[in-house]
């Protein structure tokens, strides 16, 4: 901005001429500048919430900061939108929640994609991920899943465990094919709650932008919208039934059930399938997204889609923001995604050896202890070149 002022200050000197040039200095400046602020806000995300037990001076981690009224809470809060600030002041105990499912989000990114190029790795900034979410990919689809998913997830249990104040245990109506023995009871995970908050602060930064019709703008924020929702509903439908047996020594003459999320392994495993069979979209002339490819099977609401191809993971790139494989661990073994071969997409690797150190010759003494001893051994490692 310094430059910018400097070639303003000057034209200011050359009479009417400098002045009109000075003009179309100010409007470049303006444009390249707003540009950047565009970049700026998209980079920052919600997601950086799950991030903060990285830092523990981190607002989210203090408790003294959900007291009633403890408004500097939200502005102290980094990559929310306007509209997630707004559901913040006003639920404020929820916000250690929302942190806690971008946590769960990220961490099942990183588990189900451990073996792959794009591993989901992030980054030390608020995007989390970086530039990678600048593009409508298939990994772009899978992140904003399973992040939106990682919050029905933890608002759900939280109503359950009574940690929240505007909601409780389950109030979801009795299965029909219950028997009719069985009570319907207990304290369920309140996924109904769950699933409306997460929809309300998750899609919030979403529906408040506001891009011309037909945009590429807009077929992202349709790609996020619908992608979001898919993380949502998979939490939503592997949610199951769980009882419990009640009776003298477990004779299970009495059954109380309840509804149960399911473990949030599962949700990731689904939406890794869905991630394998994303469907590629792009805008049609009424601005709907609409299947590149007519000839499949038209992707449902459970589905993952994306506008984008995957940007080449193979090697760093600083505009697309791939990391590249350099470095990394491979499997000499496997002719799978995690193999030497595919890994360092044919640059070769090197080898060398690690100590490993790991308990083992268990036993268990009466009464009440396991004792193990610790060994060591020499193994090879294979890296990426």
């Amino acid at each position: 901005m310094e430059k910018s002022i400097g070639i303003l200050a000057q034209g200011g000197a050359l009479g009417t001429t400098g002045s009109a040039m000075a003009s179309k200095y100010l409007l470049v400046v303006l444009a390249i500048f707003s540009s950047f602020a565009q970049v700026v806000i998209e980079a920052s995300s919600w997601w950086s919430l799950g991030m903060n037990h990285m830092n523990p001076m981190n607002p989210v981690q203090m408790s003294e900061v959900y007291i009633i009224g403890a408004q500097p809470l939200c502005s102290q809060l980094a990559g929310l939108s306007q509209g997630q600030k707004k559901l913040c002041h006003l639920y404020q105990d929820h916000m250690q929640y929302i942190g806690e499912g971008a946590k769960t989000g990220i961490k099942e990114c990183q588990y189900q994609f451990r073996h792959r190029r794009w591993n989901c790795s992030t980054v030390d900034n608020n995007s989390v991920f970086g530039r990678v979410m600048q593009i409508g990919s298939r990994e772009t689809a899978f992140t904003y899943a399973v992040s939106a998913a990682g919050v029905v997830n933890a608002m759900s249990r939280a109503c359950r465990e009574g940690e929240l104040s505007s909601c409780g245990c389950s109030r979801a109506a009795r299965p029909k094919d219950l028997p009719r023995d069985w009570l319907w009871g207990g304290c369920g995970d309140n996924i109904e709650y769950g699933y409306r908050f997460a929809k309300e602060f998750v899609d919030a930064r979403e529906r408040e932008r506001i891009y011309q019709k037909g945009s590429y703008e807009s077929a992202r924020i349709l790609m996020n919208l619908h992608n979001n929702e898919a993380g949502r509903r998979t939490v939503y439908n592997l949610a199951d039934v769980a009882c419990k047996c009640h009776g003298v020594s477990g004779s299970c003459s009495l059954k109380t059930c309840w509804l149960q999320l399911a473990d949030f392994r599962k949700v990731g495993d689904a939406l890794k399938e869905k991630y394998d069979s994303a469907a590629a979209m792009k805008l049609n002339s009424r601005g709907k997204l609409v299947q590149v490819n007519s000839r499949f099977n038209t992707p449902t609401i459970h589905d993952l889609v994306y506008i984008d191809p995957s940007p080449d993971y193979c090697v760093r790139n600083e505009s697309t923001g791939s990391l590249g494989t350099q470095g990394r661990l491979c499997n000499k073994t496997s002719e799978g995604m995690d193999g030497c071969e595919l890994m360092c997409c044919g640059r070769g690797y090197d080898q060398f050896k690690t100590v490993q150190t790991e308990r083992c010759h268990c036993k268990f003494h009466w009464c009440c202890y396991v004792k193990c001893k610790k060994c060591t051994e020499i193994v090879d490692q294979f890296v990426c070149k």
